[in-house]
């Protein structure tokens, strides 16, 4: 997903850029409201943050002529102001949701990818999807589903936690290193000095509930590897 960041706020888009970047999207920067209707007609992207305050000047008045382009984005409003009318107006003026600051940065997520889907929704029976035990995921929605007992349960997962849980599944049954993962799913081919993928493993851990039928295994001194509960 393209995203722009749009705020006046030097220090936050930075920190945004950084974090979502991270995260996989491709990201674009910029500080000026002036300028930002003739960024969004040049570089199209799919999703806004938008901050609703650049000084003096309420972002609001540009949904209306943002939402009339023929390729136009959705709109994630982040703002400090957080009465319930100041809320309503920014939706009514055509936001597609509205995150107060200060934001938790995996909710800012979460609702991004919820905006992402919204976006590209497609019926589930055209889209390309990779089955394991009880877990299914669907490659062009990113959308990550528990089946069991013929209930469908949708988890909630990052850019990065949905790649690489694509990748176990890609390589069901296999030991994946630490280094194969971070090629792969960050790809980066050098020591980041940090323990990012069992930060990441921890996560995926957390969210998958027992009725996926997996999980994932520490294979010590080699990596990490997914298997079906069932499986000696």
């Amino acid at each position: 997903m393209k995203v722009l960041i749009a705020d006046d706020e030097i220090s936050l888009v930075n920190f945004l850029y950084r974090g979502l970047t991270a995260e996989g999207f491709e990201c674009i920067k910029e500080t000026s409201l002036h300028n930002l209707i003739d960024i969004v007609k040049r570089e199209k992207p799919d999703l806004l943050v938008l901050d609703r305050m650049f000084g003096e000047d309420d972002s609001v008045d540009l949904l209306s002529p943002l939402k009339q382009l023929s390729h136009a984005p959705m709109v994630l409003l982040l703002s400090a102001l957080d009465d319930i009318g100041d809320k309503v107006n920014g939706l009514d003026k055509g936001a597609d949701d509205y995150l107060c600051k200060p934001f938790d940065f995996d909710e800012l997520l979460a609702r991004m990818n919820a905006l992402g889907r919204r976006q590209r929704a497609q019926p589930i029976t055209q889209a390309k999807q990779m089955r394991f035990a009880n877990l299914v995921l669907d490659l062009e929605s990113k959308l990550a589903s528990i089946i069991h007992n013929e209930n469908a349960q949708e988890l909630t997962l990052t850019n990065i936690e949905f790649n690489l849980l694509s990748y176990f599944i890609e390589s069901q049954n296999k030991v994946l290193t630490r280094e194969r993962i971070l090629s792969r799913v960050w790809q980066s081919n050098t020591d980041p000095l940090t323990n990012i993928v069992d930060v990441y493993i921890s996560r995926l851990r957390q969210k998958i509930p027992p009725t996926a039928g997996l999980e994932i295994t520490t294979i010590r001194g080699n990596g990490y590897r997914l298997k079906a509960l069932n499986e000696a």
